[in-house]
């Protein structure tokens, strides 16, 4: 039996990501901040399904997540679904702050803790959620955009450090684009947005065939190849925005 370890799963992409799995027979483990919505969800599928309650920026989530593990009788594939971001052309710090509390602490020490745990047990699969933000800087999401770059550049890193190691570690960086989840629950027009559904059978499909780096969907796939080739002094010039 396969089993899997989601951090993120009360909602949006990590819960679609989730009944995917179900659906095919893997036992999941599943954890998030809110234990309603994680016992809400163990209750579609019980037997498959253990929770526990989570927050990634407290000392504790590392801890909190080897009993996960121990629950769910072991772990082949993580996937670190958790992240937060924010249009913040004010700059307000805090705003600021606390996105990299979530996506650069917490995303540390979630990732640094599955890669400790295959190291320990002979490999497995490592996955994260991050998003195409991370290939441009943003001038509406400071924040959001360079803690997505961090975590592109750090499973870049662990990848190295896994074959240096010779360890047998899968890393897969999924890169969505715009997707109708809470997070984009700001009443502002998104365009090119994809359904939570969607997004999910997208990232299921490519954790099956153990792809390295995934844009979703097609159309991110090619904004993203021009966008890369935009030089830096034309790229400061655009008007990245989106209305509302």
């Amino acid at each position: 039996m396969k089993r899997a370890i989601i951090i993120g799963a009360t909602s949006g992409i990590g819960q679609e990501v989730a009944k995917c799995l179900l659906l095919e027979g893997w036992q999941i483990g599943i954890a998030g901040r809110r234990q309603s919505a994680l016992e809400t969800l163990q209750r579609v599928a019980p037997d498959q399904i253990e929770i526990q309650a989570l927050d990634v920026t407290l000392e504790d989530a590392a801890e909190k997540l080897n009993v996960l593990i121990e629950k769910t009788g072991g772990m082949d594939l993580f996937l670190l679904s958790s992240g937060i971001g924010f249009q913040n052309m004010k700059l307000d710090m805090e705003v600021e702050l606390n996105t990299a509390r979530t996506n650069v602490e917490g995303f540390t020490r979630m990732v640094d803790t599955a890669f400790a745990y295959f190291k320990k047990n002979g490999g497995g699969h490592l996955a994260v959620i991050s998003s195409i933000a991370g290939t441009k800087g943003l001038g509406v999401a400071p924040a959001y955009s360079a803690t997505k770059r961090f975590q592109n550049t750090y499973i870049d890193a662990l990848e190295q450090l896994a074959h240096l190691q010779k360890l047998k570690i899968h890393f897969t960086d999924i890169r969505p684009g715009f997707v109708a989840t809470d997070l984009l629950n700001d009443g502002k027009h998104y365009p090119m947005l994809m359904k939570a559904e969607k997004v999910g059978w997208h990232i299921t499909c490519a954790l099956k065939h153990k792809r390295r780096v995934v844009v979703i969907d097609w159309r991110y796939r090619i904004l993203v190849f021009f966008w890369k080739m935009i030089p830096r002094w034309l790229w400061k010039r655009l008007p990245v925005k989106t209305n509302g």
